[in-house]
């Protein structure tokens, strides 16, 4: 009879895997150590015992280390040179958001406001125990990383896009549990074109004085240059763009809009209605747009559905404000979807620790998360071509030009 190997393989792999904990363990550490490994010969330019004339120094023994990770602690030689002139990459950006998820359980366990799953899913993380003065060494280390990263200056030419979105969290605060809002703003900045997390902030509540100050924080690190501001619907928010960016446009966010009114309609109306919202978004020009949506709120009004009519007739020339703005880059510039995957990582994190145990804990964790996605971002690849952008303003610039001259030769 014949025998199965690739079911005989899979049985093996099962048991190995079942019967020995530390399978998984073996194998990252056996990767991350390669990745070491691999770094140092890039370092000096030459792998372990080659001769070459391209050599830049000579490898001295290893140094122990350990890092700490979910599946548990991995015991590490890292490579060292003569000249002392190595410093691994690996370490800082993989354990920034790894040490503010695992501060954020430990913190819960210590203030006695975890149950003992945290406590044992912890000592997983962590791979061993802890205490209050870990947690607090840990913590003073890496806030003040988090803390550099979140004032440094924005020293790019301008962001003429700027992106502000917020969500809620759950956070103790004294005896209680309130919904605390993470506020996170991202631009597009010249002349490169490059996306960047600005800024993030934990407050305890979207209002015109809040974003007052995250506004007057962002202009003190050098922001500069706003045109357009996208964000959902919230009049604090756009009382504080006036105020600040005098001269900038502001962009409701379509697909926010588009949610808000399909809710008014039945389920059965809902395809229908999206069809008409994508038509007026889809006008290549401000003026065709009002045209489309004046039709289309004439045709709801037929069926009854006054409060779309009015609705339509009110708010849809908030979401037109990328109109004026390059062809090219309005599909980017209409929603904040471009924060959606930052905010799907925060969800994920965040599920984990399901109520923070104070205000720092959540900006500390939101903050390493951001600081990774704007590494992401800053080092690759191009979001728009700003060349688009300043071909339309000097446009822009030379049809006012002629309807001055216009008006003054009449």
């Amino acid at each position: 009879m014949t025998t199965d190997h690739r079911r005989v393989d899979a049985q093996m792999a099962q048991e190995v895997l079942l019967d020995d904990p530390g399978f998984l363990r073996e194998i990252v550490e056996r990767v991350v150590q390669q990745i070491l490994d691999a770094e140092m010969s890039e370092h000096i330019g030459a792998v372990p015992y080659e001769r070459t004339t391209e050599r830049k120094g000579h490898r001295n023994g290893h140094k122990p280390r350990t890092l700490r990770t979910r599946v548990g602690t991995l015991n590490l030689l890292v490579p060292q040179d003569r000249e002392g002139t190595f410093s691994t990459r690996l370490f800082s950006r993989y354990q920034r958001n790894e040490k503010a998820l695992v501060l954020a359980l430990m913190e819960m366990y210590v203030e006695g406001v975890s149950t003992r799953k945290v406590k044992h899913v912890t000592e997983e993380l962590c791979g061993t125990s802890f205490s209050k003065s870990l947690v607090s060494s840990l913590a003073t280390r890496l806030d003040a990383e988090l803390e550099a990263w979140r004032s440094r200056p924005l020293e790019a030419e301008g962001y003429p896009y700027l992106f502000v979105d917020a969500r809620y969290e759950k956070v103790r605060v004294g005896s209680r549990i309130v919904s605390q809002g993470v506020l996170v703003v991202s631009g597009v900045r010249e002349p490169d074109g490059l996306r960047e997390i600005l800024a993030v902030e934990v407050a305890d509540t979207e209002s015109e004085a809040t974003y007052h100050e995250l506004f007057r924080s962002l202009k003190s690190r050098g922001l500069k240059g706003v045109e357009l501001v996208v964000s959902d619907d919230h009049e604090g928010l756009k009382s504080a763009v006036s105020r600040h960016f005098q001269g900038a446009a502001h962009q409701r966010c379509q697909v926010h809009y588009m949610r808000n009114l399909l809710g008014m309609v039945g389920a059965s109306k809902r395809k229908e209605l999206g069809a008409d919202l994508r038509a007026i978004f889809a006008a290549p020009n401000r003026e065709q747009a009002l045209r489309i949506a004046s039709s289309v709120a004439e045709r709801w009004r037929s069926k009854g559905h006054n409060k779309v009519s009015e609705h339509i007739e009110e708010h849809i020339e908030e979401c037109l404000s990328c109109l004026a703005f390059p062809e090219s880059h309005r599909r980017r510039i209409r929603t904040t979807n471009g924060l959606e995957r930052l905010n799907q990582e925060i969800k994920r994190r965040t599920r984990v620790v399901r109520i923070f145990p104070n205000r720092q804990s959540c900006l500390r964790l939101v903050t390493a998360l951001a600081v990774e996605m704007s590494e992401e971002w800053v080092t690759g690849r191009r979001y728009l071509d700003m060349e688009e952008l300043r071909e339309h303003r000097r446009l822009e610039e030379l049809v006012v030009e002629t309807e001055e001259a216009m008006i003054m030769d009449s």
